[in-house]
């Protein structure tokens, strides 16, 4: 072997450690760099497959470790009563949420997967936390301060068992008392919807001043990512019958269901949840107009937009009639996390095909993986993706309950019965020692919760959750 120079031994000691420094240095790892160069960095490593697992949702019940890993999933669900055990801790909920993480975490490139959960009415699916009155409730309040305390108080409850990510609000106008979701809605006038988006920067903090329109924003790791929903329309339906066609001009959608979207982009939303309704005809799921047109290109919106459950298979009818048109048509529309929830290899499969084929172009998804990119890297899950038991105390505190109560003391209605109208109801007279409180809902805790609440329907009885009925009490001066 001939010898090498003194410079050239120099040259290949610099390469060597060049090579090392690259080799242990990842752009997309450093908390230090640029949003957008992380991104870039990431995405340029990125295979197919990797890209397609992050557009796809899974539910819970799905979902292992080994499955994470296999197809590189970007996010995990729990839908509606879907829970690791009956009654589980909030440790057990952490436990469950680390286990999956630590399998998307295994993989070549170790993106972190996003856990999300219906909150609707506080952190509603889980055992002992507080439930809050519906957004029908809170819109009677008139009181968006207190909305965004409930706003903080949820997030708090929901990091307590480890989950970042949140379905909620719902910012439906419901037109129609008959829709069974009107519950669901703050109110029929699109300006109370409107203020009470104020429970955004309640979920994930206060918007920075210097922050761009439309791009998302969480506040650390008390905090979580929220998602307006159901987009667009979804209050409106002919006769309120659930999933219907809304019928309106596009004055009218724009003027009247459209605004409080407005709001919550200002304000930083982290998603947007497409609605299961159409409008005038066409599927919100394959609406390119709405999602891409509107939403994405006109109000600069840059978190991700994701389908409801089993959203897509739901644009024919029946539902998965062909699934293949759905996958295309969702993506198509501007959809960039699709909740499966189940057939996850299906969904993968087909979308992976026809990339494969150029019926669906890889700009798409590259759109639809930096958007989910995005809302994973300034949400912090990156750098502190794994939950740990430090807030576990939130869960139903006391602090939480009294906020409750006083979100219910500000939402009471009161409604006069009887045909004597000529006759005020109030004040009662001070004769009166007792006040009859009757029918089913008087001492029911489950009803008194109403849906969201355990499970997807609630439940009836005094046992689903940890709470009690509080009587009201009369004083008279």
């Amino acid at each position: 072997m001939g010898r090498f120079s003194v410079p050239m031994l120099g040259f290949l000691l610099l390469c060597f450690l060049a090579a090392v420094t690259e080799a242990t240095y990842i752009k997309y790892k450093d908390p230090k760099q640029p949003l957008g160069a992380r991104i870039r960095d990431l995405m340029s490593r990125m295979t197919l497959a990797e890209k397609i697992g992050q557009m796809t949702q899974i539910e819970r019940a799905v979902a292992t470790p080994d499955v994470m890993k296999q197809f590189f999933i970007g996010s995990v669900l729990s839908g509606g009563g879907s829970v690791p055990a009956p009654k589980a801790t909030a440790e057990t909920w952490v436990n469950m949420v680390n286990g999956l993480q630590k399998g998307a975490l295994s993989t070549r490139l170790g993106i972190p997967m996003i856990y999300g959960i219906d909150a609707v009415h506080g952190h509603n699916n889980v055992y002992k936390a507080t439930i809050f009155p519906h957004n029908v409730g809170l819109g009677v309040t008139r009181d968006p301060a207190l909305v965004k305390k409930i706003g903080d108080a949820t997030a708090l409850e929901v990091r307590a068992t480890g989950i970042p990510y949140v379905f909620a609000p719902c910012i439906a106008v419901c037109r129609d008392p008959r829709w069974g979701r009107c519950y669901e809605s703050y109110s029929e006038d699109h300006k109370i919807v409107q203020a009470m988006t104020e429970i955004i920067p309640g979920l994930q903090g206060d918007l920075p001043a210097n922050s761009k329109k439309g791009v998302p924003f969480v506040a650390g790791k008390k905090k979580v990512a929220a998602c307006a929903k159901h987009y667009v329309g979804d209050g409106g339906t002919t006769k309120g019958i659930n999933e219907n066609n809304t019928v309106i001009n596009l004055n009218g959608l724009l003027s009247i269901h459209m605004p409080a979207y407005y709001n919550s982009i200002s304000k930083g939303v982290a998603t947007v949840m497409v609605s299961y309704s159409s409008w005038n005809g066409k599927k919100m799921h394959a609406n390119h107009e709405l999602v891409t047109g509107f939403l994405k290109n006109k109000l600069k919106f840059r978190g991700f937009v994701i389908s409801d459950w089993e959203g897509i298979d739901r644009i024919t009818a029946p539902p998965h009639a062909n699934y293949s048109y759905s996958v295309q048509a969702g993506v198509s529309a501007g959809i960039d996390m699709v909740m499966v929830p189940n057939n996850y290899k299906e969904f993968i499969d087909d979308l992976t095909d026809q990339v494969k084929k150029n019926i669906i172009p890889m700009s798409r998804i590259d759109d639809a993986v930096k958007r989910i990119l995005r809302v994973k890297f300034v949400m912090g899950l990156f750098d502190s993706p794994l939950a740990d038991t430090s807030l576990v105390n939130q869960l139903g505190s006391q602090e939480h309950r009294e906020l409750a109560r006083e979100a219910v003391r500000k939402s009471l209605v009161l409604l006069k019965n009887g045909e004597a109208a000529d006759k005020p109801l109030l004040p009662l007279p001070k004769k009166a020692s007792k006040i009859l409180v009757a029918g089913s809902h008087a001492d029911n805790l489950g009803y008194q919760c109403g849906g969201w609440t355990i499970t997807w329907q609630g439940l009836g009885g005094n046992d689903l959750t940890a709470g009690k009925l509080n009587q009201p009490k009369f004083e008279y001066n």
